[in-house]
């Protein structure tokens, strides 16, 4: 295929994120988020707080990270973040399906954009830490906005949700650290979340 043609196939591909849905569910029905919309979000995220990073990000650089993070999630399913068993085999799934998606790009293109993954898999750079710190507040500020629906579904601790939490928010950005702390002391105050 040309160029053109597999920038094309790649897009197309992107669209199976609309049907991978996740654990948290949209604010004002009761269904749950898509992988896209996830990606959606953090993207604005990115842009409206990009002010509280720990350190200074490039804006356009973690944007194309969190909407590329899920991508592998079209061939590897949604790993609900609390399923242990699922856990274990989730890095060896999503590496393959990285092979596979990426690989529909032109060479440098892939390169670029798998890169991306890998750099928000390992949260070393600035970006990659405030993509993660977006990635995690994010289903929180949703599950606690919604009651705390998907907490309750799943019988979650409070402690299963610090340790997830805790270090990873901190990194990317102090205050969304900080609101995470708040978001828990509130979910476990309200019974959202067992002790």
């Amino acid at each position: 295929m040309d160029r053109f043609s597999q920038q094309i196939a790649f897009i197309l591909e992107l669209d199976k994120l609309k049907n991978i849905y996740r654990q948290t569910l949209v604010l004002h029905e009761d269904r749950q988020e898509n992988d896209a919309e996830h990606s959606f979000h953090l993207a604005v995220m990115a842009c409206i707080l990009a002010e509280h990073a720990r350190e200074k990000v490039d804006v356009l650089h973690v944007m194309k990270m969190v909407l590329m993070h899920d991508v592998v999630e079209i061939d590897a399913g949604d790993t609900y973040c609390y399923d242990e068993a699922g856990n274990q085999t989730k890095a060896e799934r999503e590496r393959k399906a990285a092979d596979r998606i990426f690989a529909l790009l032109p060479e440098e293109q892939s390169r670029e954009y798998r890169g991306l993954w890998e750099e928000f898999e390992a949260r070393e750079t600035p970006e990659a830490k405030f993509a993660n710190a977006l990635d995690r507040i994010h289903p929180m500020l949703l599950n606690y906005t919604k009651g705390g629906i998907s907490w309750k579904k799943h019988g979650i601790h409070a402690a299963q949700v610090e340790a997830r939490n805790f270090g990873v928010t901190d990194a990317g950005s102090e205050r969304i650290g900080e609101f995470a702390k708040e978001i828990i002391e509130a979910a476990k105050s309200a019974g959202m979340l067992l002790e």
